[in-house]
């Protein structure tokens, strides 16, 4: 009897050590993903930067002294100024001047010309309202979109003291600097960006390179 209680347990113990020594995953470990992200998933994760914050979207009620928003603080300088002393004076009027778009990055600007185009139907309709990554003022930042409603009327009526023109017709938010308009008044305005002779540039040339000389009342860097 004691025989065979001993050799079934060196069974048991046998049988056991076996188990033991298998490595079974369990069905968290079995059913989780890498740690480690695929191409697919850093694809999207870049296409979120590019379409967030760090890309030029700003968040609602972004305002010119938001200096912690990318869309804000990477304006040029000269233009980022003169927006604040305008929107100073406006708060004295009580208007508040909201920005609703202002540096882009060029994949966000690519990104918005792609869903112009999704949404007008066509290249050409879609050139009326968004530029693209190689051409738009708004990559350079040079190039602000104002809101709300009520705060296009006050910077049509006054930007120009400030240096701050609308320069489209179609665009009644877009504003870029113009110094020579503190003195002598914003140039004539585009019908759209289409009319803009800066749109036509090579699609190569970076947004800031120098063009050749053009009169003064189309210089500058827009969409």
């Amino acid at each position: 009897m004691l025989v065979a209680v001993v050799a079934i347990a060196a069974a048991l113990g046998s049988k056991s050590l076996v188990s033991s020594s298998l490595t079974v995953p369990s069905p968290s470990t079995a059913s989780s993903p890498s740690s480690a992200a695929s191409p697919v998933d850093r694809s999207r994760n870049e296409q979120r930067d590019a379409l967030g914050e760090t890309g030029g979207a700003v968040p609602d009620g972004t305002t010119v002294f938001d200096d912690e928003v990318p869309g804000v603080a990477n304006l040029d300088p000269a233009l980022l100024r003169a927006l604040r002393r305008a929107a100073t004076d406006a708060a004295a009027d009580g208007v508040e001047l909201v920005v609703n778009s202002g540096w882009r990055s060029p994949a966000y600007e690519d990104q918005l010309r792609r869903e112009a185009i999704a949404k007008y139907g066509s290249e050409a309709e879609a050139a009326r309202w968004v530029a693209t990554g190689t051409t738009s003022p708004h990559v350079s930042g040079d190039a602000v979109d104002i809101g709300p409603a009520d705060a296009t009327p006050w910077l049509s009526a006054h930007g120009a003291a400030y240096g701050l023109c609308q320069i489209y017709g179609n665009e009644p938010w877009h504003y870029e600097l113009r110094p020579e308009a503190i003195a002598h008044g914003c140039p004539p305005i585009y019908s759209d960006p289409t009319q803009d002779p800066r749109m036509q540039r090579d699609q190569q040339a970076s947004p800031r390179e120098p063009t050749s000389p053009q009169p003064s009342h189309i210089w500058s860097k827009h969409e």
